[in-house]
């Protein structure tokens, strides 16, 4: 069995994890979103940054990341409530970078059982999906990890019906193939500028999506 793909809950005793998706299961039924950012700590910071109150605010977006999940958490979450009181037009996903200890098409089968149960609960909503982004200051066993998973998953999206992916590695990595600290302090998650890299593009996507 896949784990990527087992419905999970992180941990019995993680209060913390249980009480953020319970808040955003309380949002899902407050509020009329047009964009819903799905994933790990790369979609919940976003939220620290400008340029949430700046492009995401204005398109009605709701924010549902939790730090730390793999892929099997984000699709227990998606199973259980999350999705049942909203219909985004745009679904954004990204998550895999916690799923470390996985191979390539375990990751990205994880990746596409929680699209498979998103289209399920909203049929009409177009999903886009980041790819896994580039980690660490150089080329490193996990950044290859995450590019194969990105692969795979570029080939399959293609047969699936409003599915695209986007993958940042164009606008985020140098000619050298390093990874600037001015866009990930930490050599993963993005700065103010590395959030603009990866999302200008995107952007322009969502207009086109959601003026439709």
């Amino acid at each position: 069995m896949n784990p990527c793909v087992v419905p999970t809950i992180p941990y019995i005793g993680d209060k913390e994890w249980k009480m953020k998706h319970q808040r955003y299961v309380t949002e899902a039924k407050t509020q009329d979103p047009n964009v819903l950012l799905i994933g790990a700590s790369i979609i919940e910071f976003i939220q620290c940054y400008p340029i949430w109150n700046d492009k995401f605010v204005p398109l009605k977006s709701l924010n549902f990341g939790i730090s730390g999940d793999r892929t099997q958490n984000v699709l227990w979450r998606v199973k259980n409530d999350i999705l049942d009181h909203i219909k985004p037009k745009v679904c954004i996903l990204n998550v895999g970078s916690n799923n470390v200890d996985n191979t390539p098409v375990q990751i990205s089968e994880g990746i596409l059982a929680i699209v498979d149960e998103i289209r399920s609960k909203l049929p009409d909503c177009y999903i886009i999906i980041i790819g896994i982004l580039p980690r660490g200051p150089n080329p490193n066993p996990l950044r290859i990890l995450g590019t194969q998973v990105n692969e795979i998953l570029s080939e399959k999206v293609k047969s699936i019906f409003k599915v695209e992916l986007f993958t940042a590695h164009a606008h985020l990595l140098q000619l050298d193939g390093t990874l600037s600290q001015e866009d990930a302090p930490d050599y993963l998650h993005p700065s103010e500028i590395g959030y603009r890299k990866i999302f200008n593009p995107i952007f322009e996507r969502l207009k086109e999506i959601l003026d439709n």
